[in-house]
């Protein structure tokens, strides 16, 4: 046996967590460096058994030109390879992650073990689970403390020994805090992972990882999945989901407050099934799926919705009352007429949305029944008042997209915060200048409620300085503007930045920032959305590192 007097961690804090990755498949989708479009799609065809998946990314390839291949092949890598989802959750303490240090030799007093009972239970359920088992070994009194602790697993911890997930969920009696299966999944594993799900049901799992990290993801995951009545946390990665067509009606998870699907298979059906069967769902994040899927959001508990890195035909916000977070970021569109169409129904404590591509190829609005465009005249029912936070992507090359924007402004006359992107776009189609937003009439957010502006991508575009003249002449409770530069900004991108510094502005006491914008994953995108912590999501910038241009050397920002 060892004193664990002389072996303690260096911290009374919870170990390092880091977010679990997939292990690499048995089979990548080739990058845009290795096969042109028209192998690419074979190679998607030669799959077989990934079904709608494959249909969908046969679709978008087939309508790639000559001039965008490139970003034909290089999406469907983004799409397809399953390395490029990690889910948004922290990792379990591992191995790799615990740090101990050694006592002097002449103190050999076992202080740990005078710990009461419960708190020593605490402290095992934050070993990796091998070394939390191996404490039974430590004395008579260490007996049983693993066995009483609420069980915390993470498979990766176990390799290269996977048949020792089985041992550990049959040995421990439960509850069962926490399972991350990520790594073990194999050929042959559907019946093993059938028995795993009864083993969780059983023993009361809270929360649950389930990552199938191999090629095709079409496997069924077995229809006792929705027996975890236990679980508070559920997330799902590279999987289709249980066909839930005549199950009945009882609440299947009652508990669950926070479901991911990570490039999960679902029909509109079995989505609707989880939320009218999960009474308290509050966070709901859908990644990666490329289905043309419709999504009706009907729920009293929700108040955090995600869909990152998506293709969704239409996103219907029917009765969410308790919504305040609806976050649509990332999307893929595949070529031709495959818009989304964004309807806001019943959501009264809508508080934050974003991002909003004025660009009528991707988003359409739809309020009050009424698909907001340039020119239409504004009611009362097709204004969001509730919203505090808006985010928007527009491409200020596009002349029909800029000219969108006063009247999806005047939906949200509230908005104390105002994201604006920079999208880019290969063709301009004419440029936007001042007398157009002379001439667009009283907006009343910019007038009298936005605060905080924060311009994303900013180039130096004529029709952006346009704008943002216009916006500094026009905002008069306006506190501060932040600018955050796009990739590699040449000299002259900078000193249209700073030109930005002299504009006339009818809110003397306003500043302007600038900066550049923190890199920002799909996990982690994932993880500030849902975080209520952070007032802002969409502000992914550190503000210690952003430059006042008040300074009388501004270009030594860059």
């Amino acid at each position: 046996t060892i004193s664990l007097g002389r072996l303690c961690p260096t911290s009374h804090t919870a170990p390092r967590r880091e977010t679990p990755k997939a292990q690499s498949p048995r089979r990548l989708i080739p990058t845009a460096t290795t096969l042109p479009a028209a192998a690419a799609m074979a190679e998607f065809q030669s799959l077989g058994s990934l079904g709608p998946i494959c249909a969908v990314a046969n679709e978008f390839l087939r309508n790639q030109t000559a001039q965008n291949e490139y970003e034909a092949e290089e999406q469907c890598d983004r799409l397809f390879h399953p390395t490029q989802y990690d889910m948004p959750v922290n990792r379990l303490s591992s191995a790799a992650a615990a740090r101990f240090f050694a006592l002097p030799p002449d103190d050999d007093v076992d202080r740990v073990s005078r710990l009461p009972d419960a708190l020593l239970r605490d402290v095992v359920s934050r070993l990796p689970v091998k070394d939390a088992a191996r404490t039974a070994a430590l004395s008579r009194h260490w007996r049983g403390v693993w066995r009483s602790a609420p069980l915390v697993l993470a498979d990766a911890d176990l390799l290269p020994d996977t048949s020792a997930v089985s041992r550990v969920l049959e040995a421990h009696p439960g509850p069962f805090r926490c399972v991350h299966l990520t790594r073990t999944l194999a050929e042959g594993f559907h019946g093993l992972l059938t028995r795993w799900l009864q083993l969780l049901a059983a023993k009361g799992i809270q929360e649950l990882v389930l990552v199938n990290a191999r090629w095709p993801l079409d496997y069924f995951l077995p229809a006792n999945l929705l027996s975890l009545t236990s679980l508070t946390r559920l997330y799902l990665g590279m999987w289709r989901f249980p066909d839930t067509a005549g199950l009945r009606r009882a609440t299947c998870f009652p508990n669950l407050r926070d479901l991911g699907l990570c490039h999960v298979l679902v029909e509109r059906r079995d989505l609707d099934f989880i939320l009218d069967r999960s009474p308290v769902l509050e966070t709901l994040c859908v990644q990666g799926n490329v289905l043309k899927l419709r999504i009706r959001l009907v729920s009293q508990s929700l108040r955090c919705v995600q869909i990152i890195g998506c293709f969704i035909e239409e996103i219907f916000v029917l009765d969410a009352p308790n919504l305040e977070r609806f976050i649509y970021s990332d999307a893929w569109h595949p070529v031709g007429n495959c818009t989304t169409t964004v309807k806001i129904g019943h959501a009264p404590k809508l508080h934050l949305l974003g991002y909003l591509a004025l660009d009528p190829r991707k988003h359409v609005l739809d309020v009050g029944n009424t698909i907001i465009k340039a020119g239409i005249g504004m009611s009362p029912s097709t204004m969001l008042p509730g919203v505090k936070i808006l985010a928007l992507e527009v491409r200020f090359a596009v002349r029909n997209d800029v000219k969108m924007i006063p009247n999806v402004l005047r939906c949200f006359p509230n908005v104390e915060t105002l994201h604006i992107m920079s999208g880019k776009t290969d063709q301009s189609t004419g440029k936007v200048n001042l007398k157009f937003w002379l001439e667009s009439g009283t907006i009343e957010c910019i007038e009298s409620r936005i605060k905080l502006l924060v311009f994303h991508g900013f180039q130096g575009d004529r029709s952006e300085l346009a704008f943002l003249k216009f916006f500094f002449e026009s905002a008069f409770v306006l506190e501060e503007v932040v600018v955050l530069l796009a990739a590699d900004p040449t000299d002259e991108m900078i000193r249209k930045v700073v030109f930005l510094k002299y504009m006339e502005r009818a809110s003397e006491a306003s500043i302007l920032s600038v900066g550049h914008s923190g890199p920002q994953g799909f996990a982690q995108s994932a993880r500030r959305g849902s975080d209520f912590s952070l007032g802002d999501p969409f502000a992914n910038y550190c503000r210690s590192d952003l430059y006042r241009m008040s300074s009388p050397h501004p270009l030594y920002l860059c």
